[in-house]
């Protein structure tokens, strides 16, 4: 039975997200309203979302619409935020020797949650601010794996 083109248009992507340099000329104007609104909560020149969208004369759904998939590219250089999830052996100084990893290439810890170890494992999560940080995420996470007691880690948030 041949699937409803609602269906389809329901099923979201789930692959790795895909980013894309594009010209400011060529974006809608909804987008470009999004960025100048969140530039004026950012600066402190409203106090609300409200506030915001009115003054640059767009609705509060385009804004919400937007708001998470459009940033201004200079601010992501210099903001990152990385969440990584870690399945980590149960044994002293594994997360010690993670810990020191990032910072001697320059992460900045922002905040770690571990589970309580089961069957010789523990989940921990940490998000690192990573805009001083010389390597590629990618190359992060696979120092991260080919650290000893480490058996799995992988990004599960990025933003700024």
């Amino acid at each position: 039975m041949p699937e409803s083109k609602e269906f389809l248009q329901t099923i979201k992507h789930t692959g790795p997200e895909r980013y894309y340099l594009v010209r400011e000329d060529i974006l809608p104007e909804g987008v470009l309203k999004t960025v100048q609104a969140k530039e004026l909560l950012a600066r402190g020149e409203v106090k609300t979302i409200h506030d915001a969208v009115e003054q640059v004369g767009l609705s509060r759904s385009a804004f919400y619409k937007y708001k998470d998939g459009i940033h201004s590219l200079n601010k992501l250089e210099r903001e990152r935020i990385v969440t990584i999830s870690m399945d980590l052996e149960h044994r002293s100084g594994i997360l010690s020797r993670v810990l020191a990893l990032i910072a001697n290439l320059e992460g900045n810890v922002l905040t770690i949650h571990q589970t309580i170890p089961l069957q010789g494992m523990a989940n921990v999560v940490i998000s690192v601010e990573t805009s001083t940080m010389g390597e590629e995420i990618r190359q992060i996470l696979d120092r991260l794996q080919s650290q000893e007691g480490v058996k799995r880690a992988m990004i599960i948030g990025q933003g700024s």
